[in-house]
C-alpha cells in the first residue's frame, strides 16, 4: 500500500521556500511513499522531484484560472496561469493527464476555484480533494464528500503543505499504481485520513511571499 500525500508545495512556489531534499526527508520520516507536487503556475519542481525522489511523484501544478485555481495532474509540462477554466482543462486532456479540483467550495480562500465553475466543468473532473488540511472548516469537506459521491468522483487528500512540518497532514493509503488509470482505480478503493494544519500555517507561506517579493526587487 501507498501513503499518498496528494497536495505539496516547493521553493518552487512563490509562497513557500521548502527545498526538495528536505521534503524528500521529511516524507522518509513519515513513511510518505507517493507524493503529489503542485506548486503553484509550474511544474518544474515536480518534474525535478520526480527525478531524484526515491518513491512515486506525481507531476501536478495548481494553475491559477481566471476563475480559481484547477489542479493538473500526471503532467508533462507547464501550463500558464491566466487562461479559463474551460481552457485548463483542455490544456490538461492534451497533456493526457488529470483534472482535479483542490480546496473545493472555500469561501475564505480567493484563488478556490467559484463553485458556478466546478457545477458547470463536472463531467470533466477526474478526482476532487475532499481533504484539504488547511482548509479550516469541516463544511467545506462535507460539502466537497458530497459533491464527489453525487457525481461519481474519487476523492483524494493532501496537506498542501507549505512546509515540512505540514507534510503528511492529510494522506490516502492507496494501492500501488502505475499511471493515471491504475492510480483512479487505485484512488476509488482508497482510505484517507488526515487531520486539519490550524491557522498558524498560513504564516509560513505569507513570509514566504515577503521574501519572495524582496528577493525579486534585489
Amino acid at each position: 500500500m501507498l501513503k499518498a500525500d496528494l497536495h505539496i508545495h516547493t521553493q518552487y512556489s512563490m509562497d513557500c521556500q521548502t527545498p526538495l531534499d528536505k521534503i524528500i526527508s521529511r516524507c522518509q520520516e513519515l513513511g510518505i511513499n507517493c507524493i503529489a507536487i503542485a506548486d503553484h503556475g509550474t511544474a518544474e519542481g515536480a518534474l525535478k522531484m520526480q527525478e531524484i525522489a526515491p518513491f512515486k511523484v506525481i507531476v501536478a501544478e495548481e494553475i491559477l484560472t481566471t476563475e480559481g485555481e484547477i489542479m493538473g495532474m500526471f503532467l508533462k509540462e507547464t501550463i500558464p496561469s491566466g487562461i479559463t477554466p474551460q481552457e485548463a482543462v483542455k490544456r490538461i486532456r492534451e497533456q493526457d493527464g488529470l483534472v482535479n479540483i483542490p480546496h473545493p467550495f472555500e469561501k475564505i480562500r480567493g484563488s478556490a476555484l467559484k463553485d458556478r465553475v466546478i457545477d458547470e466543468i463536472a463531467g470533466d473532473i477526474d478526482l476532487m480533494e475532499v481533504l484539504n488540511s488547511r482548509s479550516p472548516f469541516p463544511a467545506n469537506t462535507n460539502k466537497a464528500r458530497a459533491f464527489a459521491e453525487k457525481h461519481g468522483i474519487p476523492g483524494g487528500a493532501g496537506s498542501d503543505a507549505h512546509s515540512i512540518y505540514e507534510i503528511g497532514n492529510a494522506y490516502v493509503e492507496i494501492p500501488d499504481f502505475n499511471g493515471k488509470d491504475e492510480f483512479l482505480k487505485a484512488l476509488a478503493q482508497g482510505e484517507i485520513h488526515g487531520k486539519r494544519s490550524g491557522m498558524f500555517v498560513h504564516l509560513y507561506s505569507s513570509w514566504a511571499k515577503v521574501k519572495t517579493r524582496f528577493r525579486k526587487r534585489g
